[in-house]
C-alpha cells in the first residue's frame, strides 16, 4: 500500500498522514495569532473610577448637549485620526492670528464653538481653577473675533 509521490515530497512506502485542507487552515489561523498560540479574547478596557460620560442626574439642556455630543466625540477620537483635530484647530487660530479682516474672525469662529462645547461638556467636574481657565480663553477668543470683525475700529487710540 505504499506509493510515491514525488510532487509531495514522500517516497518509499511512507504513508500521507492527514491533508490540510483550505479550512483547516482558515480556523486555525483563527484561532492563533501565529507561533504564540490561540488569542486571548479583546477585553473592553473599563472606565477609571469616577468617570463617566454623561453627567450623573443631568436634565434639560445638560443631558441634550451630552446626549446629541456622544456620537461627534466618538468619531472624533476614534475614526479621525489623533492629530487632525488639534492640527486643524492650530491652523485655524494661526489664521485667525494672522489675517486681519474678517476673513481671520471666521478662522476663529470654529476653534471658539470647539472650545465653549468642550468647556461646556467639562464645566461639572472641574475645579474653580479649571473653570477660570476656560472662561479666560473663551473670552480671549470672543475679543479675539470681534476684533477681527473690526468692533474695535471706532474706538480712539
Amino acid at each position: 500500500m505504499s506509493e510515491d509521490h514525488p510532487a509531495l515530497g514522500v517516497s518509499g512506502g511512507a504513508r500521507l498522514g492527514p491533508v490540510a485542507t483550505n479550512d483547516d487552515r482558515r480556523r486555525r489561523s483563527r484561532t492563533q495569532q501565529g507561533p504564540g498560540g490561540p488569542r486571548a479574547p479583546r477585553q473592553k478596557r473599563p472606565l477609571p473610577a469616577g468617570e463617566q460620560f454623561f453627567t450623573p442626574g443631568a436634565i434639560g439642556l445638560r443631558k441634550s448637549v451630552e446626549t446629541r455630543s456622544a456620537a461627534p466625540m466618538a468619531y472624533l477620537f476614534t475614526q479621525v485620526p489623533r492629530w487632525l483635530v488639534p492640527a486643524v484647530l492650530v491652523v485655524l487660530l494661526l489664521t485667525g492670528f494672522a489675517v486681519a479682516a474678517w476673513p481671520g474672525a471666521l478662522a476663529v469662529l470654529p476653534v471658539l464653538a470647539f472650545v465653549a462645547w468642550l468647556a461646556y461638556l467639562s464645566w461639572p467636574s472641574l475645579g474653580i481653577g479649571g473653570r477660570l481657565l476656560r472662561v479666560v480663553m473663551l473670552a480671549f477668543l470672543v475679543v479675539l473675533a470681534a476684533d477681527r470683525f473690526g468692533a474695535f475700529q471706532s474706538l480712539p487710540r
